[in-house]
């Protein structure tokens, strides 16, 4: 039987229903705590993060991949509680934003030590919580090219993911050629490999999205929200049309590899995060646009249940 691990424990991969991709409950970096101006407390992220998850549950999401990855505010507990709360599903993961994200002790660990991490966080549990993660984050340091790290990072996870049967899941899809051959060279299937944020405003256009679904890999475009029509957007944000179009695009001819999200915070760490962008937007404005660019319903069911149920479910 396919099943995906949630933070709840294992669920077929049948009952996800519409995933939310690549997400976040609460993102910080390193030291983020120690922010005095935007910290919060654990009651006020509850407050903030239950309305979004409970709307999002209304709205038909089922599921709700959290990829806030080791050393950035994982906080599996608190995904415990939060999905007996609103009654959607949460997927933990295991790793790293990036290799700039990771604390010394990671960053000095050896291939073999990081790969033995990932497996105990898949296949006995985060810390004590008891949860599995359901899926790897690696991810491409600031600078944009993998670093030395990442590339250990990135081979642990290929490692990992063989081992398991988890798949992976990338934070950013630059530098895509490094990545690609490090899970050739330790013979990871691509379609285990979901590139992420194909997207945004910033490494779209260095992005090799078509190339990257060609070799086999998922691509994900999971920016959607972060638009330079937002009354404060971020540096990443895009032109709402231009980022529909790249998505219409490329569904267009490598359907079957695209994933979509919006990669929000429900309730930021130690940042005040992007006003006015939270994970609803999937269900209040892009399945809308989808809709009226001509989307049909079984087009829309392949992206947001049939791709991610393929994707997450564990290759035992």
């Amino acid at each position: 039987m396919s099943r995906v691990n949630t933070v709840l424990g294992p669920i077929p991969a049948e009952e996800l229903g519409i995933v939310a991709v690549h997400e976040h409950i609460g993102y910080g970096m390193p030291g983020s705590e120690l922010d005095t101006q935007w910290w919060k407390t654990p009651e006020q992220r509850y407050a903030e993060t239950v309305p979004k998850l409970r709307k999002f549950h209304e709205y038909g999401g089922g599921t709700f991949v959290e990829v806030t990855g080791i050393c950035n505010g994982r906080d599996v507990d608190y995904y415990k509680s939060l999905s007996a709360k609103t009654g959607v599903h949460i997927v933990a993961c295991t790793g790293f934003v990036g290799g700039d994200t990771a604390l010394p002790f990671f960053a000095r660990a050896s291939v073999d030590y990081l790969t033995d991490h990932f497996v105990h966080e898949i296949t006995v549990g985060i810390g004590d919580t008891g949860s599995r993660a359901g899926v790897i984050k690696v991810g491409v340091s600031r600078g944009g090219r993998m670093t030395e790290l990442d590339k250990r990072i990135y081979r642990a996870a290929a490692r990992a993911a063989l081992r398991t049967g988890v798949p992976i899941l990338t934070h950013l899809a630059i530098d895509a050629e490094n990545a690609i051959a490090i899970f050739h060279d330790e013979k990871l299937p691509l379609d285990r490999v979901l590139f992420g944020h194909a997207d945004d405003g910033v490494n779209a256009e260095k992005t090799r999205d078509t190339w990257i679904a060609e070799q086999g890999g998922r691509v994900g475009f999971d920016t959607f929200g972060y638009e330079t029509e937002l009354e404060d957007p971020p540096f990443w944000a895009r032109p709402r049309k231009e980022r529909l179009d790249h998505f219409l695009r490329f569904i267009d001819g490598h359907l079957d590899k695209a994933l979509a999200s919006a990669d929000a915070n429900c309730s930021p760490l130690g940042w005040p995060g992007v006003k006015g962008h939270t994970v609803n937007y999937l269900f209040e404005d892009l399945m809308p646009d989808l809709r009226a660019a001509g989307v049909d319903e079984a087009t829309l069911t392949t992206l947001f249940v049939d791709n991610p149920a393929a994707f997450l479910t564990i290759q035992a």
